[in-house]
């Protein structure tokens, strides 16, 4: 287990604690909004926010935390990440935002306190690049996107 260390934003509300895996199983420990400045946030369909979650982290080198919807909120009422998973660096010592959409057909709020996202913590493997006068061949080749078939 890695341990990522965690600050308060000043001026979150830290009774809604730090994020929480669901169940024993989960990958993902529950992000909630820490809108204590604001209340809510009111999406309309289409429309992306940045929402805070009154946390900073301090990941270990060598690991990087990714951030995902909920599927329920996906389902239920298309609230989405744009950008999922979105990467928060290990070097990044910044405020913990979460870039939320409504891809859904309806207005959608997102109160103080409402989990809106997960975070899984992922080990990194940087690559090395190297230039090259011919890539090796495959069988599906140049094929690209349905190149392989549907579904």
């Amino acid at each position: 287990m890695v341990s990522i260390a965690v600050q308060w934003d000043e001026g979150a509300d830290r009774s809604l604690g730090l994020p929480v895996y669901a169940t024993e199983g989960a990958a993902g420990a529950d992000l909630r909004a820490n809108l204590a400045d604001r209340g809510r946030i009111e999406l309309a369909p289409g429309q992306r926010a940045l929402v805070s979650t009154g946390l900073r982290l301090a990941i270990p080198e060598g690991w990087e935390v990714q951030l995902r919807p909920r599927s329920g909120l996906a389902l239920k009422h298309g609230i989405t990440l744009p950008n999922a998973p979105g990467t928060i660096d290990s070097d990044y010592r910044g405020p913990l935002g979460v870039i939320v959409m409504n891809a859904g057909d309806a207005p959608f709020t997102i109160a103080h306190g409402d989990r809106i996202a997960q975070m899984v913590a992922a080990p990194v493997v940087q690559a090395g690049f190297e230039v090259v006068e011919e890539l090796p061949e495959t069988v599906r080749g140049t094929g690209g996107f349905g190149s392989t078939g549907i579904g």
